[in-house]
Protein backbone atom coordinates (compact mmCIF):
# COMPACT_ATOMS: atom_id res chain seq x y z
CA UNK A 1 0.00 0.00 0.00
CA UNK A 2 1.71 3.61 -0.87
CA UNK A 3 1.22 6.07 2.18
CA UNK A 4 0.82 9.56 1.54
CA UNK A 5 3.85 11.65 2.43
CA UNK A 6 3.07 14.18 5.25
CA UNK A 7 2.96 17.49 5.21
CA UNK A 8 6.23 19.19 6.20
CA UNK A 9 6.71 22.45 8.26
CA UNK A 10 9.07 24.49 6.64
CA UNK A 11 10.76 25.81 9.84
CA UNK A 12 14.57 27.66 9.72
CA UNK A 13 16.50 23.98 9.70
CA UNK A 14 13.91 22.69 6.94
CA UNK A 15 14.37 25.44 4.44
CA UNK A 16 17.89 25.99 5.00
CA UNK A 17 18.22 22.33 4.19
CA UNK A 18 16.08 23.05 1.51
CA UNK A 19 18.18 25.97 0.25
CA UNK A 20 21.82 23.72 0.07
CA UNK A 21 20.08 20.83 -1.19
CA UNK A 22 18.39 23.28 -3.98
CA UNK A 23 21.80 24.55 -4.51
CA UNK A 24 23.40 21.28 -5.42
CA UNK A 25 20.27 20.15 -7.86
CA UNK A 26 20.79 23.31 -9.38
CA UNK A 27 23.60 22.21 -11.39
CA UNK A 28 24.94 24.90 -12.21
CA UNK A 29 21.97 27.41 -12.40
CA UNK A 30 18.89 27.99 -9.95
CA UNK A 31 19.89 30.92 -8.04
CA UNK A 32 22.73 30.80 -5.60
CA UNK A 33 22.38 30.26 -2.16
CA UNK A 34 22.34 33.92 -1.25
CA UNK A 35 18.76 34.22 -3.24
CA UNK A 36 17.33 31.26 -1.33
CA UNK A 37 18.47 32.27 2.40
CA UNK A 38 17.15 35.46 1.39
CA UNK A 39 13.72 34.20 0.63
CA UNK A 40 13.79 32.12 3.80
CA UNK A 41 14.92 35.57 6.45
CA UNK A 42 11.88 37.09 4.09
CA UNK A 43 9.50 34.14 5.43
CA UNK A 44 10.72 34.39 8.77
CA UNK A 45 10.26 37.97 9.11
CA UNK A 46 6.70 37.87 7.87
CA UNK A 47 5.80 35.67 11.21
CA UNK A 48 3.86 33.45 9.29
CA UNK A 49 3.87 29.53 9.13
CA UNK A 50 4.58 27.75 5.99
CA UNK A 51 3.76 24.33 5.55
CA UNK A 52 4.88 22.05 2.02
CA UNK A 53 2.02 20.07 1.64
CA UNK A 54 2.45 16.73 -0.19
CA UNK A 55 0.14 17.05 -4.12
CA UNK A 56 -1.43 14.31 -2.87
CA UNK A 57 -2.95 16.08 -0.30
CA UNK A 58 -4.82 18.10 -3.02
CA UNK A 59 -8.09 16.91 -4.79
CA UNK A 60 -7.17 16.61 -8.85
CA UNK A 61 -8.89 19.37 -9.66
CA UNK A 62 -6.73 22.25 -7.39
CA UNK A 63 -5.39 24.76 -9.43
CA UNK A 64 -1.65 25.28 -9.39
CA UNK A 65 -0.03 28.02 -10.99
CA UNK A 66 3.97 27.57 -10.58
CA UNK A 67 6.59 30.53 -9.07
CA UNK A 68 9.86 31.03 -10.78
CA UNK A 69 12.55 33.61 -11.32
CA UNK A 70 13.41 34.15 -15.04
CA UNK A 71 16.97 36.00 -16.24
CA UNK A 72 20.54 35.74 -16.45
CA UNK A 73 22.54 34.62 -12.73
CA UNK A 74 25.44 36.75 -13.64
CA UNK A 75 23.08 40.33 -14.49
CA UNK A 76 24.48 43.01 -12.45
CA UNK A 77 21.60 45.13 -12.65
CA UNK A 78 19.15 41.66 -11.82
CA UNK A 79 16.34 43.01 -9.76
CA UNK A 80 13.11 41.82 -8.20
CA UNK A 81 11.81 42.32 -4.31
CA UNK A 82 9.24 41.08 -2.74
CA UNK A 83 6.79 43.46 -3.96
CA UNK A 84 7.44 42.57 -7.45
CA UNK A 85 7.05 39.02 -5.93
CA UNK A 86 3.55 39.54 -4.33
CA UNK A 87 2.70 41.49 -8.03
CA UNK A 88 2.90 38.64 -9.93
CA UNK A 89 -0.13 36.89 -7.98
CA UNK A 90 -2.43 40.38 -8.66
CA UNK A 91 -1.56 40.12 -12.08
CA UNK A 92 -2.42 36.24 -12.33
CA UNK A 93 -5.63 36.16 -10.77
CA UNK A 94 -6.79 39.46 -12.06
CA UNK A 95 -7.34 37.96 -15.05
CA UNK A 96 -9.79 35.89 -13.41
CA UNK A 97 -7.91 32.61 -12.72
CA UNK A 98 -7.98 30.81 -9.27
CA UNK A 99 -4.91 29.97 -7.92
CA UNK A 100 -5.17 26.76 -5.20
CA UNK A 101 -1.89 25.73 -4.97
CA UNK A 102 1.71 27.43 -5.78
CA UNK A 103 4.88 25.64 -6.94
CA UNK A 104 8.40 25.94 -8.06
CA UNK A 105 9.66 25.75 -11.30
CA UNK A 106 12.78 23.94 -10.36
CA UNK A 107 15.40 23.06 -7.64
CA UNK A 108 17.93 25.34 -7.16
CA UNK A 109 19.95 27.70 -4.66
CA UNK A 110 17.51 30.37 -5.19
CA UNK A 111 14.58 28.97 -7.13
CA UNK A 112 13.89 25.97 -4.50
CA UNK A 113 12.37 28.80 -3.10
CA UNK A 114 10.12 30.45 -5.33
CA UNK A 115 6.74 30.25 -4.14
CA UNK A 116 7.60 30.52 -0.25
CA UNK A 117 6.65 34.16 0.40
CA UNK A 118 3.58 34.20 -2.06
CA UNK A 119 2.09 31.26 0.33
CA UNK A 120 3.04 32.63 3.33
CA UNK A 121 1.99 36.09 2.59
CA UNK A 122 -1.96 34.55 1.07
CA UNK A 123 -2.22 31.44 2.39
CA UNK A 124 -2.38 29.72 -0.38
CA UNK A 125 -0.04 25.86 0.41
CA UNK A 126 2.76 25.32 -1.60
CA UNK A 127 3.10 21.97 -3.17
CA UNK A 128 5.86 19.71 -3.20
CA UNK A 129 5.19 19.38 -6.91
CA UNK A 130 8.10 21.34 -8.68
CA UNK A 131 7.46 21.27 -12.25
CA UNK A 132 11.82 20.00 -12.75
CA UNK A 133 13.63 18.16 -9.73
CA UNK A 134 16.88 20.13 -11.30
CA UNK A 135 17.39 23.32 -12.75
CA UNK A 136 17.14 24.10 -16.38
CA UNK A 137 17.44 27.22 -18.48
CA UNK A 138 14.17 27.50 -20.30
CA UNK A 139 10.91 28.42 -19.57
CA UNK A 140 9.66 25.44 -22.08
CA UNK A 141 11.88 23.07 -20.06
CA UNK A 142 9.95 23.87 -16.68
CA UNK A 143 6.10 23.47 -18.45
CA UNK A 144 5.66 19.95 -17.82
CA UNK A 145 4.92 19.09 -21.12
CA UNK A 146 2.28 22.04 -21.39
CA UNK A 147 3.69 23.32 -24.46
CA UNK A 148 2.59 20.30 -26.07
CA UNK A 149 -1.15 20.21 -25.17
CA UNK A 150 -3.75 21.12 -27.58
CA UNK A 151 -5.18 24.38 -27.40
CA UNK A 152 -3.15 25.06 -24.26
CA UNK A 153 -3.03 28.62 -23.35
CA UNK A 154 -0.28 29.94 -21.52
CA UNK A 155 -0.43 32.60 -19.14
CA UNK A 156 2.67 34.23 -17.37
CA UNK A 157 2.36 36.98 -15.17
CA UNK A 158 5.86 38.86 -14.84
CA UNK A 159 7.24 41.81 -12.40
CA UNK A 160 10.99 43.40 -11.65
CA UNK A 161 13.09 45.34 -12.71
CA UNK A 162 14.99 48.52 -10.07
CA UNK A 163 12.36 51.22 -9.61
CA UNK A 164 16.06 53.39 -8.83
CA UNK A 165 17.26 52.84 -12.20
CA UNK A 166 14.16 53.36 -14.07
CA UNK A 167 13.63 49.26 -14.57
CA UNK A 168 10.42 48.63 -12.91
CA UNK A 169 8.80 46.10 -15.62
CA UNK A 170 5.90 44.38 -15.42
CA UNK A 171 3.00 42.67 -18.08
CA UNK A 172 0.44 39.67 -17.89
CA UNK A 173 1.03 37.82 -21.17
CA UNK A 174 -1.36 35.17 -22.99
CA UNK A 175 -0.57 32.68 -25.89
CA UNK A 176 1.24 29.98 -27.08
CA UNK A 177 3.65 28.30 -24.35
CA UNK A 178 6.79 29.46 -26.91
CA UNK A 179 5.49 32.73 -27.73
CA UNK A 180 4.81 33.92 -23.63
CA UNK A 181 7.96 32.19 -22.65
CA UNK A 182 10.10 34.38 -24.68
CA UNK A 183 8.00 37.93 -24.35
CA UNK A 184 8.89 36.84 -20.88
CA UNK A 185 12.25 36.49 -21.47
CA UNK A 186 12.39 39.82 -23.16
CA UNK A 187 11.50 41.29 -19.99
CA UNK A 188 13.63 40.44 -18.02
CA UNK A 189 16.31 41.50 -20.13
CA UNK A 190 15.03 44.84 -20.54
CA UNK A 191 14.47 44.96 -16.57
CA UNK A 192 18.23 44.59 -16.18
CA UNK A 193 18.41 41.01 -15.74
CA UNK A 194 15.57 39.35 -13.62
CA UNK A 195 11.79 39.15 -13.20
CA UNK A 196 9.87 37.32 -10.99
CA UNK A 197 6.56 35.05 -12.78
CA UNK A 198 3.59 33.36 -11.88
CA UNK A 199 2.31 31.36 -14.95
CA UNK A 200 0.40 28.48 -16.03
CA UNK A 201 -2.32 27.35 -13.57
CA UNK A 202 -2.66 23.66 -14.49
CA UNK A 203 -4.73 20.47 -12.65
CA UNK A 204 -2.98 19.19 -9.82
CA UNK A 205 -4.02 15.71 -11.80
CA UNK A 206 -1.69 16.54 -14.70
CA UNK A 207 1.13 17.90 -12.62
CA UNK A 208 1.15 14.67 -10.51
CA UNK A 209 1.75 12.61 -13.97
CA UNK A 210 4.10 15.60 -15.82
CA UNK A 211 5.71 17.47 -12.69
CA UNK A 212 7.99 16.48 -9.89
CA UNK A 213 6.26 15.68 -7.18
CA UNK A 214 8.67 14.49 -4.10
CA UNK A 215 11.44 16.88 -5.20
CA UNK A 216 11.35 19.43 -2.84
CA UNK A 217 11.58 16.56 0.20
CA UNK A 218 14.54 15.21 -1.85
CA UNK A 219 16.07 18.90 -2.11
CA UNK A 220 15.96 18.91 1.81
CA UNK A 221 17.58 15.62 2.47
CA UNK A 222 20.52 16.46 0.09
CA UNK A 223 20.78 19.75 1.88
CA UNK A 224 21.51 17.80 5.62
CA UNK A 225 24.72 16.25 4.24
CA UNK A 226 25.34 20.04 3.39
CA UNK A 227 25.06 20.95 6.49
CA UNK A 228 26.02 18.16 8.74
CA UNK A 229 29.39 18.25 7.75
CA UNK A 230 29.48 21.98 6.81
CA UNK A 231 33.14 23.06 5.65
CA UNK A 232 34.47 19.71 4.83
CA UNK A 233 34.51 18.87 0.78
CA UNK A 234 35.95 15.22 1.45
CA UNK A 235 32.86 14.65 4.03
CA UNK A 236 30.18 16.16 1.70
CA UNK A 237 31.79 14.14 -0.99
CA UNK A 238 30.59 11.10 1.26
CA UNK A 239 28.16 11.89 2.42
CA UNK A 240 26.25 12.64 -1.48
CA UNK A 241 27.95 9.51 -2.39
CA UNK A 242 25.75 7.66 0.09
CA UNK A 243 22.28 9.40 -1.64
CA UNK A 244 23.62 9.35 -5.08
CA UNK A 245 25.66 7.54 -7.48
CA UNK A 246 28.25 9.84 -7.34
CA UNK A 247 31.31 10.73 -10.24
CA UNK A 248 34.04 12.80 -9.48
CA UNK A 249 34.92 13.96 -13.31
CA UNK A 250 37.59 16.85 -12.11
CA UNK A 251 39.49 18.25 -9.40
CA UNK A 252 41.70 20.97 -9.66
CA UNK A 253 42.18 24.72 -10.62
CA UNK A 254 39.67 26.61 -12.61
CA UNK A 255 41.17 27.71 -16.08
CA UNK A 256 39.74 29.29 -19.17
CA UNK A 257 36.65 30.42 -17.29
CA UNK A 258 34.14 32.61 -19.99
CA UNK A 259 30.99 34.07 -19.03
CA UNK A 260 28.82 36.08 -21.49
CA UNK A 261 25.12 37.48 -20.70
CA UNK A 262 23.24 37.39 -23.33
CA UNK A 263 19.00 37.34 -24.22
CA UNK A 264 18.81 36.87 -20.71
CA UNK A 265 21.42 34.17 -20.21
CA UNK A 266 24.70 33.34 -18.82
CA UNK A 267 26.60 31.37 -21.75
CA UNK A 268 30.09 30.18 -21.50
CA UNK A 269 32.97 27.52 -20.44
CA UNK A 270 35.58 26.37 -17.81
CA UNK A 271 38.05 23.80 -17.87
CA UNK A 272 39.36 21.49 -14.98
CA UNK A 273 42.29 19.17 -15.17
CA UNK A 274 41.46 19.14 -18.75
CA UNK A 275 37.70 18.46 -18.11
CA UNK A 276 35.65 21.15 -20.18
CA UNK A 277 31.97 22.36 -18.70
CA UNK A 278 30.15 24.02 -21.19
CA UNK A 279 26.85 26.00 -19.68
CA UNK A 280 23.52 27.88 -20.76
CA UNK A 281 23.23 29.04 -16.78
CA UNK A 282 23.07 24.97 -15.98
CA UNK A 283 26.00 23.08 -16.75
CA UNK A 284 24.95 21.63 -20.52
CA UNK A 285 28.03 18.96 -20.77
CA UNK A 286 31.28 17.83 -19.59
CA UNK A 287 34.03 16.56 -22.01
CA UNK A 288 37.71 15.25 -21.90
CA UNK A 289 40.01 14.04 -24.40
CA UNK A 290 37.47 13.99 -26.81
CA UNK A 291 34.86 12.34 -24.50
CA UNK A 292 31.08 12.99 -23.31
CA UNK A 293 31.29 12.22 -19.67
CA UNK A 294 27.63 13.66 -18.49
CA UNK A 295 25.00 15.29 -20.69
CA UNK A 296 22.11 17.54 -19.44
CA UNK A 297 19.80 15.99 -17.93
CA UNK A 298 22.52 14.61 -15.99
CA UNK A 299 23.55 16.70 -13.09
CA UNK A 300 26.76 18.52 -13.10
CA UNK A 301 28.39 20.86 -10.10
CA UNK A 302 31.23 22.78 -8.83
CA UNK A 303 31.91 22.40 -5.97
CA UNK A 304 35.02 24.48 -3.76
CA UNK A 305 37.48 21.75 -3.13
CA UNK A 306 38.13 22.30 0.64
CA UNK A 307 34.48 23.49 1.68
CA UNK A 308 32.59 21.72 -0.01
CA UNK A 309 30.54 24.99 -1.44
CA UNK A 310 28.40 24.99 -4.36
CA UNK A 311 29.39 27.28 -7.01
CA UNK A 312 26.85 28.09 -9.74
CA UNK A 313 28.56 28.91 -13.28
CA UNK A 314 27.80 32.94 -12.24
CA UNK A 315 30.72 32.24 -9.54
CA UNK A 316 33.27 30.76 -11.07
CA UNK A 317 36.99 32.14 -11.40
CA UNK A 318 39.51 31.35 -12.85
CA UNK A 319 42.47 30.09 -10.26
CA UNK A 320 39.30 28.34 -8.02
CA UNK A 321 40.50 25.03 -6.73
CA UNK A 322 37.21 22.88 -7.35
CA UNK A 323 35.56 19.59 -7.76
CA UNK A 324 33.39 18.69 -10.29
CA UNK A 325 30.63 16.25 -9.65
CA UNK A 326 27.99 14.69 -11.48
CA UNK A 327 24.79 12.52 -11.04
CA UNK A 328 23.13 10.42 -13.77
CA UNK A 329 19.98 11.32 -14.51
CA UNK A 330 18.21 8.20 -13.50
CA UNK A 331 18.51 9.22 -9.99
CA UNK A 332 16.82 12.71 -10.07
CA UNK A 333 13.11 13.61 -10.33
CA UNK A 334 12.32 14.94 -13.98
CA UNK A 335 9.61 16.46 -14.89
CA UNK A 336 8.02 16.35 -18.94
CA UNK A 337 9.96 19.15 -19.82
CA UNK A 338 12.94 16.95 -19.64
CA UNK A 339 11.44 14.24 -22.47
CA UNK A 340 11.37 17.15 -24.85
CA UNK A 341 13.19 17.08 -27.77
CA UNK A 342 12.23 20.81 -28.58
CA UNK A 343 13.74 22.00 -25.72
CA UNK A 344 16.67 20.91 -26.45
CA UNK A 345 17.71 21.55 -29.84
CA UNK A 346 17.23 24.92 -28.66
CA UNK A 347 19.99 24.37 -26.30
CA UNK A 348 22.36 22.76 -28.68
CA UNK A 349 22.23 26.15 -31.32
CA UNK A 350 22.83 28.20 -28.16
CA UNK A 351 26.08 25.80 -27.19
CA UNK A 352 26.98 24.34 -30.43
CA UNK A 353 27.12 20.88 -28.93
CA UNK A 354 24.86 18.08 -29.37
CA UNK A 355 22.29 17.24 -26.32
CA UNK A 356 19.92 15.17 -27.44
Amino acid sequence: MCLTPSPIRMDEPTMRAAVYGGAFLGGGGGGGLRGGLKTMQDVLSCGKPLMLLPIEALPEDALLATASMVGAPAAKNGYADNDQVRRTMELYTGRGLPVQGIITCENGGGSTANGWLLSALTGIPLVDAPCNGRAHPTGQMGSMGLGQVPGFVSVQAAAGGNPALGLATELCAAGPMDVVSHLVRLAADEAGGLVAVLRNGVQAGYVKKHGAPGAIRQAIGVGKVFLQHEGSGEEILKGLSSLFTLSVLAQGCVEGYTLTTRGGYDVGSLTVDGCELTFWNEYMCAEKNGKRLATFPDLMVTLDRETGEVLSSAQIQNGRQVTVVSVPRSELILGEGMREEASFREAEKIIGKSLW
